[in-house]
């Protein structure tokens, strides 16, 4: 049992039965002040439960499984972008190419197909070369030459938007070979390929992030950058190997999406920056570095992913939509700085 009283200096400390004294300002469990701080602490997974039990209300298909089958397969391949994203938010950077690293691979990978149609594999390959590339010189720009990550990846998305219309010239490739299809449409197991790849890359990041010297590296470089340099982190290195990750898997998520499609669209991945965004900050990472999860990353692409289908189903018109999401992402930085504060 315990008993929570405040001293003549109004200090909050907690009392056990037997006499003892808990650390001042610590609030007992299951007092109203240790409740208030869980809550903040998982505000998402709080709104999480109240969207899902409030489209199970108002829709009787949102809650069954293939209506969850149908946000895991629509999830995945801003899965693979916003793991990326978080790694260059944790460093304190951005990555707006993303979008258009989508596209360039997924043009890339058409017309590989197109010219060559039963090596399904080398247009997989020819797409991840080109969105490792794009990203690699995002890494070049920002670790090497200082520019700015805003700067030099909003370069790389009028850029990569470019050469996806040269490789079409102008046009979308189509008359792609049925088979390319099965790239994104095929079941292992009867789960959707794409939606293996997003697990599979939440865990093997998750791992990476929280049991490598790597993931400390990274860690490091975002929350101080000048102490991870006298620590001995090669802050030029890590920074590169961010945007090159990010750019490879910005690239496999490019011929997922042609696949899924079977085209090759030269704006395939219009915008797809900001829910990749939106997942990380809503998922709980600083946009000034050195916090957040891959955990809350995939809580928060869910949590986009589950708004976007039970909108879809209520007939929310988009513009609306649009409005939704954005307040949603106003409301958690907002939070986040105030919990911050908070615990300060």
């Amino acid at each position: 049992m315990t008993i929570t009283t405040k001293d003549t200096d109004n200090t909050l400390r907690t009392v056990t039965a037997s006499g003892g004294q808990a650390e001042p300002g610590v609030p007992g469990r299951f007092s109203g002040s240790w409740l208030r701080e869980q809550l903040i602490r998982h505000a998402m997974v709080v709104v999480m439960v109240l969207i899902i039990a409030y489209f199970s209300y108002r829709s009787a298909q949102f809650g069954t499984l293939e209506n969850w089958q149908t946000i895991a397969i629509a999830a995945a391949p801003f899965a693979l972008i916003a793991l990326g994203q978080t790694l260059v938010i944790l460093t304190g950077g951005i990555d707006l190419s993303v979008g258009s690293v989508i596209a360039v691979s997924a043009m890339a990978a058409a017309a590989t197909v197109k010219d060559h149609p039963e090596r399904l594999l080398l247009a997989v390959l020819v797409a991840a070369f080109v969105g490792l590339l794009a990203g690699s010189i995002n890494g070049l720009l920002v670790a090497r030459l200082n520019v700015p990550p805003f700067i030099a990846t909003l370069g790389m998305l009028t850029t990569a938007s470019g050469f996806a219309y040269v490789i079409g010239n102008g046009a979308p490739i189509n008359g792609l070979p049925p088979n390319f299809g099965s790239i994104a449409n095929s079941t292992v197991f009867g789960i959707e390929v794409p939606v293996l790849v997003m697990i599979a890359g939440i865990l093997v990041l998750a791992v990476v992030m929280s049991r490598t010297s790597y993931g400390m590296r990274v860690y490091a470089v975002g929350g101080n950058r000048a102490a991870a340099e006298l620590a001995g982190i090669k802050v030029p290195r890590v920074l590169f190997s961010v945007y090159a990750i990010s750019g490879l898997l910005a690239g496999l998520s490019g011929v997922i999406l042609a696949s899924r499609v079977i085209s090759g669209p030269p704006d395939l991945g219009t915008a797809y920056e900001l829910d990749a965004i939106a997942a990380v900050v809503i998922g709980g990472a600083s946009l000034m570095g050195g916090r957040g999860t891959v955990w809350g990353t995939a809580l928060g692409l869910l949590l986009i992913q589950t708004l976007n289908n039970g909108l879809d189903l209520l007939v929310v018109p988009e513009y609306w939509q649009n409005v939704i999401k954005g307040g949603l992402i106003v409301t958690a930085v907002a939070v986040d700085v105030w919990a911050t504060r908070r615990r300060s």
